[in-house]
């Protein structure tokens, strides 16, 4: 039987869409749920910042009566103006192990991206390269960390069968904290000592001033990515349900603010890997008994994520950042935590790949970003 599209709304047909990864993955071990209310929260246009500026359509295939794959094409204006290009995105694309099913869900999100004008279609992003982005090709025998995503292991064969080549490897370094190099934490805190010397100095973020941090960190954000490939500023709102989302999850021992005579010039962001709980959470409801595993599961967590790190250019090659993951390193220690994840670092980051790696980091997952001309 030939595969059927149907596009859903929000009003209509958004729970299916949500849904379908529930049953595509039933029974894998490494399947994180995401959190429904977060999702539906997403895909909401009165509560999202994302559609104040951005465009987009939810599609479901279905193939013998049952639904088969999902997709969501993606117009992102901010990212067309800010790189002057003319991009269609597409993203939340979850299949069967079908090409027919992945034939009609791509062909759904070019013709969406070509009636918007576009001349390239690239994915998956969710919705925006801020946020969950990638396809993971390497690295399947493990669950994902929080706020990153995980598919089958045929997802990237079926997606290139279809003509889209790989544009960018997002890597994941592991750092354990028994594989550590302690020559590298040693040379951390001599780093941070000659850091003094020039007035720059590090400390956590303070929870009590969390409006004034996130405005800090906002600004070193959208300076020192600016030359990232697929960087796109966040806007004031993005930034603002971000920092809503994240700060019951913040922990001020693993965030960090690098100042130079007072002024902000770097942070370290990393946050407890939530998904060792969320895992547990059948098809990602909170209510009625999932918000009690969440809360005390917290205490039980062994493991991190290096969410975000960067230093405004001037300052680079300074060592702040290898002082950011000497503090993590500390602390996860103290913690007795099995070590922490940085993630996702850009193949073409070479400092960032090489700070990890000078700290006996294993790069043990990738994911991929792919792209066609339309």
């Amino acid at each position: 039987m030939s595969v059927t599209i149907r596009e859903i709304t929000f009003e209509k047909g958004i729970h299916e869409f949500i849904n379908f990864p529930h049953d595509l993955y039933q029974g894998d071990p490494n399947y994180v749920p995401e959190i429904f209310i977060g999702q539906k929260d997403m895909m909401n246009p009165a509560k999202y910042p994302f559609h104040q500026y951005g465009k987009v359509k939810y599609f479901l295939a279905e193939k013998n009566g049952n639904v088969a794959g999902r997709i969501a094409a993606i117009q992102n204006s901010n990212y067309n103006r800010h790189h002057q290009c003319k991009v269609g995105f597409f993203g939340f694309f979850d299949f069967i192990e079908d090409q027919e099913v992945v034939q009609a869900l791509l062909d759904k999100a070019k013709q969406f991206a070509i009636e918007n004008g576009n001349e390239y279609l690239m994915g998956p992003t969710n919705f925006t390269t801020n946020e969950t982005a990638g396809t993971l090709v390497e690295g399947f025998n493990e669950p994902p960390k929080i706020m990153m995503t995980y598919n089958k292991p045929y997802y990237g064969s079926m997606i290139e069968s279809y003509g889209l080549k790989k544009e960018m490897d997002l890597y994941a370094y592991m750092i354990y904290t028994d594989k550590v190099s302690e020559k590298s934490l040693r040379l951390a805190d001599a780093l941070e000592s000659r850091l003094k010397t020039r007035g720059i100095t590090i400390r956590n973020v303070n929870l009590k001033d969390i409006n004034a941090e996130a405005k800090r960190i906002q600004k070193i954000y959208n300076e020192a990515w600016e030359e990232n490939w697929g960087f796109v500023p966040f806007t004031d709102a993005e930034f603002e349900y971000l920092k809503n989302d994240l700060k019951m999850l913040l922990d001020p021992a693993f965030a960090y603010i690098a100042e130079k005579d007072g002024e902000p010039i770097g942070f370290g962001l990393t946050l407890p890997n939530i998904n060792e709980v969320l895992i547990k959470n059948s098809r990602g409801k909170l209510f009625p008994f999932g918000i009690f595993r969440l809360l005390f599961g917290k205490k039980k967590i062994k493991s991190v994520r290096v969410l975000a790190l960067g230093v405004i250019g001037e300052y680079r090659k300074l060592g702040i950042e290898a002082v950011f993951f000497a503090k993590n390193i500390a602390e996860t220690k103290k913690r007795n935590l099995i070590g922490g994840e940085a993630s996702w670092v850009l193949e073409s980051n070479e400092p960032m790949r090489a700070a990890a790696e000078h700290l006996n980091g294993e790069k043990y997952k990738t994911y991929r970003l792919y792209k066609t001309k339309i």
